[in-house]
């Protein structure tokens, strides 16, 4: 006997050897005919898989989060069951399910497939659901592999890859029809009652340019008809939409053949629309205390190496540049190393905190040329992207901040479908996340606390401020301003700090006065907005 775990705990006795079918169908038999798979110790199974050991199971019906995935990739295998029976001579390659459906990757040497071909095919689907094959799970050998499948190049591929999987080998068959996979899929084809063929694309073999053009065939399927309705007018809606489509009729971007795929070229109506955005995050993040900053869209490989970006993210940089004298650059595939080389240029006291460093800057992807899509998916990028330097007590706050500036930033955009996924390190994994959280405080004079007071009330104002909180005599910090050239030079003391007051020298001038903050916040608003001009009074 097994015990069997139920999701609200309760724990029941079955023999060994017995399915999610039999378990659903001990609870009542209308939940043995909802059910479309278990989801045994967390794993999905087939219904009629045998279970020989105690675990948790929760029994898939259409309501379940994992049912359409599984009706899906069901789908697949009732398109191809219907492909092979029209071109019986046609090689498939893979067919997963996908977010809102299915594709399956076919070539047909005899004549592709075309648009004009799915509703044949569709209806060939539907005669299949109706002959009702059930899902049959077959474990077999790499020979019995091989022998299934010797005139399917594709799959012959996969079962050189996948023979050594855990679990090994399996195929599914339904009917005359047989294909290598580890599934699940619903109990039968008679349970896969609304799906629709929806168009044709090419598609290099596992998304590689150096291997065959397949005709990959998109699909949906689901439970209820109003869904598909539904799912289909958003189709056609985001069309409308589509930025390829866009990109053409409004002369916005353009991709070459000569420079090659990937590089979109910005036209004139389209530059300006990038660049109205480009002024818009600018200030929109300068206005938040970001300080926008420019670094080279190359960097040396040992940075990387540092950063640790080499070892998990070698594969989708480009291939390093040897410049023959032992150094070796890369095209950056994300900008986090170079601020934190910003960050590091400078010692900072703990008062500085947060530190907000922003870019819009240029990233390259080695992505392979199956896998290119408009500007969705391209080898070179701009990506408005920031760091924040934080104490740990500013963490949550800081948080909320940014947030913030995300939704703001959705609003003006009226973006309102959408979501956050929060990714935080795993204490785990010390190769890929630094196991230290310390910060060490340099400071507690009180003057470069006030001092730090008045930066931040310029900030939140969008005026650019520092604080000198280096150790040297006041003379010598006037006139390393003065050498600066910087415009302003604020003093504070004691008698400041109690009157709630600056002391103001600009640059140029040797005289000095005194204002109270917010005087002298709308005074160098009102300056900046003249760009320094004498007042026409």
């Amino acid at each position: 006997m097994i015990n069997i775990t139920f999701p609200d705990g309760a724990v029941r006795e079955f023999e060994s050897g017995v399915t999610t079918f039999e378990i659903a169908q001990s609870i009542s038999n209308s939940l043995a005919k909802k059910a479309l798979a278990g989801k045994f110790n967390g794993k999905l199974i087939d219904t009629t898989r045998v279970i020989t050991e105690d675990g948790s199971i929760e029994i898939v019906t259409p309501d379940h989060e994992d049912a359409l995935p599984i009706l899906r990739h069901s789908a697949a295998h009732l398109f191809a069951q219907a492909a092979r029976r029209l071109f019986p001579d046609i090689h498939l390659g893979v067919g997963p399910a996908i977010e809102d459906g299915f594709y399956y990757d076919t070539d047909n040497q005899a004549g592709q497939i075309s648009n004009e071909d799915l509703p044949r095919i569709e209806e060939e689907m539907k005669k299949i659901v109706k002959e009702n094959f059930p899902s049959i799970r077959e474990e077999v050998t790499k020979d019995e592999a091989r022998e299934i499948f010797k005139n399917d190049p594709y799959k012959l591929e996969l079962i050189e890859e996948h023979s050594e999987d855990d679990g090994g080998l399996t195929i599914y068959r339904q009917g005359e029809y047989v294909d290598l996979c580890r599934g699940p899929h619903v109990p039968s084809t008679g349970r896969i009652q609304i799906f629709h063929l929806l168009n044709v694309a090419g598609a290099y073999w596992r998304g590689n340019s150096d291997n065959a053009m397949m005709q990959r065939i998109y699909g949906t399927a689901w439970f209820d008809k109003k869904d598909l309705k539904a799912y289909l007018k958003r189709l056609e809606e985001a069309k409308e939409r589509d930025h390829r489509k866009l990109g053409k009729e409004l002369d916005l971007f353009m991709i070459s053949q000569e420079v090659g795929q990937g590089l979109p070229f910005w036209l004139p109506n389209g530059a300006t629309i990038r660049r109205e955005l480009e002024r818009y995050i600018v200030d929109k993040e300068v206005a938040a205390g970001y300080q926008h900053v420019y670094t080279p869209p190359i960097a040396s490989v040992e940075l990387y190496k540092t950063s640790g970006h080499w070892d998990h993210y070698r594969e989708d940089m480009f291939p390093p540049m040897d410049m023959g004298d032992g150094e070796e650059f890369v095209l950056r595939p994300m900008n986090c190393p170079h601020h934190i080389e910003v960050y590091k240029h400078h010692v900072h006291s703990y008062r500085e905190l947060p530190i907000r460093i922003a870019e819009i800057g240029m990233m390259h992807r080695y992505e392979k040329s199956g896998a290119l899509t408009g500007l969705q998916r391209v080898r070179e990028m701009s990506l408005n992207d920031g760091h924040t330097f934080v104490a740990p007590e500013q963490i949550e706050e800081e948080f909320k901040k940014i947030l913030q500036l995300i939704i703001d930033v959705y609003e003006d955009f009226n973006l309102t479908d959408y979501r956050f996924r929060l990714s935080y390190r795993d204490p785990a994994d010390k190769h890929k996340y630094f196991d230290n959280d310390e910060l060490i405080p340099v400071s507690n004079e009180k003057h470069v606390d006030y001092a730090w007071e008045v930066a931040k009330k310029l900030r939140d104002r969008g005026v650019r401020a520092e604080v000198d909180e280096r150790n040297e005599k006041m003379q010598f910090k006037i006139r390393a301003s003065q050498t600066q050239k910087i415009p302003y030079q604020l003093i504070v003391g004691d008698k400041e700090m109690k009157d709630g007051t600056v002391n103001v020298r600009r640059y140029g001038q040797k005289q000095t006065h005194t204002e109270t903050v917010s005087e002298f916040v709308e005074n160098i608003l009102a300056d900046i907005a003249r760009k320094s001009r004498p007042d026409a009074e």
